[in-house]
């Protein structure tokens, strides 16, 4: 019974958080991996899978921008690459905007914001002030921001904000060249946002900020070793842990992402 509390208590804040992650949380030390999924299927804690067919833009054959990230082999530190994406939520009848800036090196959402309209200025400008705020970038930061095709990534105000912080300008020619931002629309809208039901543009903002604070400080990723995006950057921060991603995909390194991971 104490057990099953802490599930429901992790299920109320990570509505869409899987069995297997609750139990690398949990750790519980008299159950193994197994009967702990089976334990929690049995409670109604399994939990389905949604899928998304909308897209808020069409890349395809649209580039503004070359691939830069075609161009490096390693990633070793953090903002060296931000990823970005912008997706929709719909309440009611209203269609909401929201904008995610990923660094692809610890997975921590550096960015975000929700709005009306898909004005430049309310979505991506926005998105990147507060990544740029937030992570201390100094001009002359050559450091890459990698989106689709969309407009507000080569509109003249964009651009202007990333020349300033001399960032350089990456797009893909398609979703499948932008996988992580993509990726990362899908785990904020269908684990956090969609179970928690926002009733209006406020309930979304208020709501999206919470979704993102969990998102960074607790949620285990296993592409960081089940840390979470704080919780790497502080290690990585105090040098007990260093990490290499090597994401040239031309090269054929393997077929994912080769990690190497080493902690002190």
């Amino acid at each position: 019974m104490q057990l099953l509390l802490i599930i429901r208590q992790i299920r109320e804040d990570h509505p869409r958080m899987s069995c297997r992650v609750i139990y690398h949380m949990v750790t519980p030390r008299y159950m193994g991996r197994d009967l702990f999924e089976v334990f929690c299927y049995s409670h109604g804690f399994k939990v389905g899978t949604i899928k998304n067919h909308y897209r808020t833009t069409d890349s395809l054959g649209v580039i503004r921008f070359p691939n830069l990230m075609m161009d490096r082999d390693e990633l070793t530190a953090v903002n060296q690459i931000w990823v970005s994406d912008i997706t929709y939520y719909q309440v009611g009848k209203e269609v909401f905007y929201i904008t995610f800036i990923l660094d692809l090196y610890n997975r921590k959402i550096v960015g975000y914001c929700v709005s009306k309209t898909l004005r430049t200025e309310d979505t991506t400008l926005q998105a990147l002030q507060m990544a740029i705020k937030k992570e201390h970038i100094a001009d002359n930061s050559n450091l890459i921001i990698h989106s689709d095709g969309g407009g507000q990534y080569y509109s003249k105000q964009f651009t202007a904000l990333t020349n300033h912080y001399g960032m350089e300008n990456s797009m893909g020619k398609s979703v499948f060249e932008n996988p992580h931002a993509e990726r990362i629309n899908g785990t904020i809208k269908n684990d956090y946002l969609i179970p928690w039901g926002p009733k209006n543009f406020e309930e979304l903002d208020k709501m999206l900020t919470k979704a993102v604070y969990l998102y960074n400080t607790i949620k285990p990723h296993k592409s960081l070793n089940g840390l979470s995006p704080e919780q790497f950057t502080d290690l990585t921060n105090k040098g007990l842990l260093t990490k290499t991603w090597l994401i040239n995909k031309k090269k054929k390194v393997t077929k994912k992402e080769k990690v190497n991971i080493n902690i002190i």
